[in-house]
């Protein structure tokens, strides 16, 4: 998708947020609404190739992470009486390979983003967040009270998985909630990119919007018990993430909202708002 040099300095004007929004959504430039269904990508080898390499190198890291808790206490949700389930349902088995191949990841990443910035539509908010969550991670590594919290916050990588196949598995852009798509797509297509939209929605609101959230709870609450614990040390970037995740989210309920009342009012009057656009969905 190409955009306009004033559009390109408006987005720059509005930040990180915005540009994660025209990253993964079909974004109205003039409005700035976002619109139902993905942007059509044109062939670029820098942005494919980093996108299959977060697909790939992703993996190991959720598989690392799943492999430390113990989801029959995880899942328990008879016990009652119990300190938080996030610490009794981490086991640490695979912590050291967890936390390193985790390290490798970023540090690669970052890395790649430096050398290559045209892999990705903001580098330089890439490489802030990748510094951030280095410093964030440190602190499990010195300090095993706070590493089921490090699995619990990496579990955002499974969102960020389905957020990058979310683009790369549907670049003719098909709106994931239409019926029945174009002819020339096979009915497995259609339903993988309707999996793919599912759980990207699913595991953005139970991880970004509520697990981000309660954890940041948790750490100001016993911060309040002993200022000088690890909760108080992670308690900050924690914040930042919270914040971010949250400015996100209501940048894109608050556009489609705006969008959907725009829509409502053009069918009174009989009008069309863009030629265009699908209303069915996210």
């Amino acid at each position: 998708m190409s955009f306009s040099v004033a559009a390109r300095k408006r987005r720059s004007r509005r930040g990180r947020h915005t540009a994660l929004l025209e990253n993964h959504y079909r974004v109205d430039p003039k409005d700035h609404l976002v619109l139902p269904g993905l942007p059509k990508y044109d062939y670029d080898f820098n942005r494919d190739a980093h996108d299959f390499f977060n697909l790939i190198v992703l993996v190991p890291v959720v598989i690392l992470n799943m492999l430390n808790w113990n989801w029959d206490v995880l899942l328990d949700f008879s016990s009652k009486g119990r300190s938080l389930k996030l610490i009794d349902a981490w086991t640490e088995e695979w912590f050291d390979l967890f936390w390193w191949v985790t390290l490798s990841y970023f540090v690669v990443d970052m890395v790649w983003v430096a050398w290559i910035p045209s892999c990705v539509r903001s580098p330089g908010t890439i490489i802030k967040h990748h510094i951030a969550t280095l410093i964030y991670i440190m602190v499990p590594y010195k300090y095993p009270a706070a590493r089921p919290f490090m699995g619990a916050c990496m579990s955002v990588e499974i969102n960020t998985w389905f957020l990058i196949a979310r683009r790369i598995f549907n670049k003719q852009g098909f709106s994931p909630w239409v019926v029945q798509l174009p002819g020339t797509v096979s009915p497995s297509y259609s339903i993988r990119i309707k999996f793919i939209s599912i759980f990207f929605y699913v595991t953005w609101i139970s991880i970004r919007c509520v697990l981000y959230p309660f954890l940041l709870w948790y750490f100001a609450m016993m911060s309040m018990k002993s200022v000088r614990s690890v909760y108080t040390a992670v308690l900050p970037i924690h914040f930042v993430f919270c914040v971010l995740n949250l400015r996100w989210t209501y940048d894109l309920c608050m556009s489609k909202i705006l969008y959907w009342k725009r829509l409502h009012a053009s069918r009174k009057r009989g009008g069309k708002m863009v030629a265009d656009m699908v209303d069915r969905g996210l």
